[in-house]
């Protein structure tokens, strides 16, 4: 039996309408802890907030700039939704937004498990959580994400500085890294140290333009559940009839990376696509509105999904795509769609 029954009790992707004023965006199973609001109908940054950093505190995945303060984001982490003001990039009157929702362990608590002593707030039943932490530009650094088990995915940040990205995926390994770019994976020590992150701790490195140079910084730690999410990679093909991914569940997110050569990332999500073919797309490493030129897309099935499309940011032959998705439901509790 899978460890999570219903995926929409940690994790939603919801869709709204802004109207230029202040409003609630309601209907989750749950208070989210990291809510990441994108743009559909036009071209804007993303917004991405959690209750760790606090309210207000605005991060852009599609930028290197540091956080800020925008009194009129997101306002409040409610018990079914969350609240925004009248920032224009997501709360444009009659524009339209897709907002995903991770629960993660509500207030943060100090995890002293690393070098550095973090305040964590972590779902471990979810395999998920946000860190904040000090940076002390020491390479070989830990800091404790509170997960009990080794992350898959970790979406990093240097709030103070105007540095890139920094992104380790499970399936690329603790030598390379990633960024919200185009960029193929690179190999550095300067992100990770080269070393893998353990069940207790991140190991950051401590180079000039990483994660952990100065100021503060927060990392999206994910860790694979059975059942709920997954984490992996597949080899692409070029041909319309892609390769098809087990996931033991329906997902309701997949975002994808090309790691070989360079491409654009691609996030889809049963939200915004409500039957196949799953072709809606919106981009982290970009400001650009929803769009649909890559070809077939995707089929989301009761158990995996399926590549449809030939573009290379998801089906380059002979490159290595890597990819988080996320559950809707496992695949006993599952319909086709």
């Amino acid at each position: 039996m899978p460890t999570i029954l219903r995926g929409d009790n940690h994790f939603q992707a919801v869709t709204y309408t802004g109207n230029g004023s202040t409003q609630s965006i309601t209907g989750l199973r749950f208070q989210p802890d990291f809510v990441w609001i994108k743009g559909r109908s036009g071209a804007t940054d993303h917004a991405l907030y959690d209750s760790v950093r606090g309210t207000t505190k605005d991060l852009v995945s599609n930028s290197t700039a540091a956080e800020t303060t925008q009194s009129t984001g997101v306002t409040a982490f409610n018990s079914d939704g969350f609240s925004i003001g009248s920032l224009a990039k997501i709360n444009t009157n009659a524009a339209t937004y897709v907002a995903w929702c991770w629960k993660g362990g509500g207030t943060a608590v100090t995890n002293n498990s690393g070098t550095i002593s973090s305040q964590v707030s972590a779902n471990a039943s979810s395999g998920f959580s946000v860190v904040t932490a000090t940076a002390n530009g020491t390479a070989g650094a830990t800091v404790g994400h509170g997960l009990g088990v080794a992350p898959d995915l970790i979406i990093g940040k240097n709030r103070s500085n105007v540095v890139n990205w920094n992104i380790y995926h499970s399936a690329l390994g603790a030598t390379k890294y990633l960024e919200f770019t185009t960029n193929a994976a690179g190999t550095s020590s300067a992100a990770w140290n080269n070393t893998a992150p353990t069940s207790s701790v991140v190991t950051l490195g401590g180079s000039a333009g990483a994660i952990n140079t100065s100021g503060s910084f927060v990392l999206y730690c994910f860790a694979a559940v059975r059942g709920y999410s997954v984490f992996g990679s597949y080899s692409g093909t070029g041909n319309s009839d892609g390769p098809f991914i087990f996931t033991n569940f329906r997902p309701r997110w997949i975002m994808f990376k090309n790691t070989t050569v360079a491409n654009d990332w691609m996030m889809f999500d049963t939200s915004r696509n409500t039957y196949n073919a799953t072709n809606l797309y919106l981009q982290p490493n970009q400001s650009t509105a929803e769009a649909s030129g890559i070809g077939d897309g995707i089929d989301v099935l009761s158990n995996g999904f399926k590549i449809r499309g030939t573009n290379s940011t998801v089906n380059a032959s002979g490159s290595t795509m890597i990819y988080a998705a996320f559950a809707e439901n496992p695949f006993n509790y599952s319909r086709a769609r």
